[in-house]
């Protein structure tokens, strides 16, 4: 596949590798786009879902939850692919500075990549917690609760409500992750995107902000993005293909 062998070599001679994923490396596990056709947006108003909606109205919330019922079924049978593989062989190779990603379903650890390298720009599905006091509950136990008919999920503790550890419309991105995510951008050497149409900001500011400071940047999607012209590497295709077997050669 042409760009495979030059994203090899770049691979090869490269120290520090930022490896940014978008939805395009999630829909490989079966997690559909929510963007996308027959994806959860086409199901459902977008508009219901921004924060001080879902906090104000309990029959947003309710289609919150509903939706996260459905979500939640297809979360928890999903297991990683070769473009989560490829980053924890580029952990193992000593190249891997960090993954930052926009998807919120935590295949990277499962494919081995420790939590503390994974930078969570949209949060993580896995975890819900409460509002009000902090308490966490896993995603399983949760999907318990809804599937047993509790429409609207509430803490045990104090009676607050609850909300997965996910960015909604209207919430701001973790400040923490994200000045991680751009200190890691500036330190890396080699910045690939794979699975992303780097339309969503400011999480698709990462991979400019690395080609500026001077890392190669390479772009690994199977449709054009806004940044294309700006790609030293482009690639079209399947992300963990493409991943795979650049890593691969470059082993």
């Amino acid at each position: 596949m042409e760009g495979v062998k030059e994203l090899a070599r770049a691979i090869s001679e490269a120290q520090r590798i930022v490896v940014f994923t978008g939805a395009g490396v999630s829909t490989e596990s079966g997690i559909p786009d929510f963007r996308s056709p027959g994806g959860l947006w086409s199901r459902y108003d977008p508009s219901q879902f921004y924060f001080q909606r879902f906090l104000s109205d309990q029959e947003a919330r309710k289609t919150y939850w509903k939706m996260y019922r459905e979500f939640y079924a297809v979360l928890h049978r999903a297991q990683p692919n070769e473009a989560h593989y490829a980053c924890k062989r580029l952990l193992d190779m000593g190249k891997l500075l960090a993954v930052v990603t926009q998807n919120v379903d935590g295949l990277h650890q499962k494919a081995g990549v420790p939590q503390e390298m994974v930078l969570e720009l949209h949060g993580n599905a896995w975890i819900v917690r409460c509002l009000s006091c902090q308490r966490s509950y896993t995603s399983h136990q949760i999907e318990q609760w809804l599937n047993s008919g509790v429409e609207v999920p509430l803490c045990e503790s104090c009676g607050g409500l609850l909300k997965p550890a996910t960015v909604s419309f209207g919430q701001s991105l973790p400040q923490d992750v994200l000045r991680r995510a751009e200190r890691h951008a500036r330190e890396c050497d080699l910045m690939i995107t794979a699975g992303s149409s780097l339309v969503v900001y400011p999480a698709a500011m990462i991979p400019l902000i690395a080609k500026e400071a001077g890392a190669k940047l390479a772009i690994v999607n199977l449709d054009p993005t806004s940044y294309d012209d700006r790609a030293d590497i482009l690639v079209r295709g399947s992300a963990g293909r493409v991943l795979m077997e650049a890593v691969g050669q470059a082993a």
